[in-house]
């Protein structure tokens, strides 16, 4: 099941300059417009073979309302073996976001189709199939009755060969953001802790070196936050540790560190009925984690990077935690669990500490699907990030930006921690309903060494929307993963 996960759907053809592939059986030709009073050859040859049909679209009023990177399609145009014909109107001022755009257009309207994508501008290219490739995307595994085929594109390009190695990074991008949808989307009858687990082991065959820590080796290690939220299921808790090791040993890695609640009932401290079914999407952060190593494994990227996942599961039952409650962290910390329902904190600071004791990174990244606050601030189109050094944040914030991922920094401050103290232990797993979002970081902090770079990112909306997002259709989004990729290459990998 693995290998479909870690593959793109369609597949991706580079061919040179030919204007006779015009006259080939494909679906869709796809076009850019970037002059409107002067055609280049592309589309003056299809200008000539439509009798005209061009210069009168472009020239009418429904064309020149078009924004950069936007599509207007002829259907059956004139002689052309093709169904459809696509216009892309594009501008000097065209940047990579709305060569993206474009691909996302075209997926949209594309469907299975095979379809011929004549680009004259090859340095959007790269953007362009990215763009494509992120909105074909399609989750149909538990439906009966789906059209199979998935199609193909075609790039005509001035020098193919140049564009290779682009496609190939491209393509592991994807891959990790589709084995990151795919992980999210999937039921939680499905991919129970175990399952998760054995997919996250198949990262193995792609160089991946990949460690399962079962329950009795956590409770040797004193994980009690992280088991106490697992007690109550019948599946158990895990943790997965994923090492990409692109540079020698002595170098250290970053670390990603995800929370990974495959289901979550709210345990005791029980969530209202009305849409409990999304909260098979609380492992969204080990999903991230998962999709971005796959990625730099598939690139062979040049950098030591560490994923930590917690998998379990928060369930109600005779043996589930309790509210009031007290356990005893890794760190040494005692918690006293006010509100069964705010478990991915405990589930990280476990994990964090264990991450840190271990693998003493470079720098640390935690994400989790943490609050339904941080919706509440942000909606669906930001993550809010929270962080202890302004240069790490930056960088990721910079780079989030270049995604056109969204983003957004949220403040800490010891004044918040007066809210988290307990009468009877170190510390209460949650502090009232105002700035819950900053509290719980403000939690997660106290897991985190002196003088470690940390960013927290609670990705609640940014995981996984009612409505399609940017670069995907209505479910998991994938959020993350090109962010991650993109940082890992500019600040962490070695080139030389």
């Amino acid at each position: 099941m693995i290998g479909e996960n870690m593959k793109t759907s369609v597949d991706v053809i580079l061919k040179e300059y030919d204007l006779e592939l015009l006259e080939e059986d494909f679906d869709r030709i796809s076009i850019f417009i970037d002059d409107a009073k002067k055609l280049n050859r592309i589309c003056s040859r299809l200008n000539k073979l439509t009798k005209g049909i061009i210069l009168r679209v472009i020239s009418s009023e429904e064309f020149e309302k078009k924004s950069c990177g936007d599509v207007l399609t002829i259907s059956f145009p004139s002689t052309l073996k093709a169904k459809y014909l696509d216009l892309i109107k594009w501008t000097k001022s065209g940047q990579l976001n709305d060569a993206r755009k474009a691909g996302v257009n075209l997926a949209k309207k594309s469907k299975n189709s095979k379809i011929l994508v004549c680009t004259t501008a090859q340095k959007f290219s790269e953007e362009l199939i990215k763009g494509y490739l992120l909105r074909r995307y399609e989750f149909s595994n538990y439906k009966t009755i789906v059209d199979k085929g998935v199609g193909s594109v075609t790039l005509m390009l001035k020098r193919p060969k140049d564009f290779e190695k682009s496609l190939l990074e491209t393509k592991a991008i994807v891959d990790g953001v589709f084995f990151t949808r795919n992980l999210v989307n999937e039921p939680a009858n499905i991919l129970n802790t175990v399952e998760f687990s054995n997919r996250l082991k198949e990262l193995a065959t792609i160089g991946v070196d990949v460690e399962i820590l079962e329950e009795k080796k956590l409770a040797e290690l004193g994980m009690n936050a992280l088991l106490g939220v697992g007690q109550g299921s019948a599946n158990p808790s895990k943790v997965v540790v994923m090492s990409w090791k692109g540079l020698s040993e002595n170098t250290k890695p970053l670390a990603l560190v995800g929370k990974g609640v495959v289901f979550d009932t709210g345990g005791i401290s029980l969530k209202p009925a009305g849409g409990m079914e999304d909260m098979t999407m609380d492992m969204g952060g080990a999903g991230v984690v998962a999709g971005t190593m796959l990625s730099l494994a598939k690139r062979k990227a040049k950098a030591n990077v560490v994923g930590l996942v917690g998998l379990v599961e928060n369930m109600p039952s005779s043996t589930a935690q309790r509210p009031g409650d007290i356990v005893k962290s890794m760190k040494g910390d005692t918690i006293e669990v006010i509100n069964t329902d705010a478990e991915g904190r405990l589930v990280l600071s476990d994990l964090l500490w264990y991450t840190q004791e271990r693998f003493k990174p470079a720098g640390i990244i935690d994400l989790a699907t943490l609050t339904g606050a941080i919706i509440v601030a942000l909606g669906y189109e930001n993550a809010g990030v929270f962080s202890n050094d302004d240069d790490f944040c930056n960088s990721f914030l910079k780079v989030a930006n270049q995604e056109n991922e969204g983003a957004w920094r949220m403040p800490l401050g010891a004044s918040y921690d007066k809210k988290l103290k307990s009468r009877l232990a170190d510390i209460k797993n949650v502090g009232g309903r105002d700035a819950g979002a900053i509290t719980a970081a403000q939690f997660i902090q106290r897991f985190i060494k002196k003088d470690m770079p940390w960013i927290h990112i609670d990705i609640a909306g940014a995981a996984h929307t009612k409505s399609e997002s940017a670069f995907a259709p209505a479910g998991a989004t994938g959020w993350g993963v090109m962010s991650l990729n993109r940082l890992v290459s500019e600040k962490f990998e070695n080139n030389k």
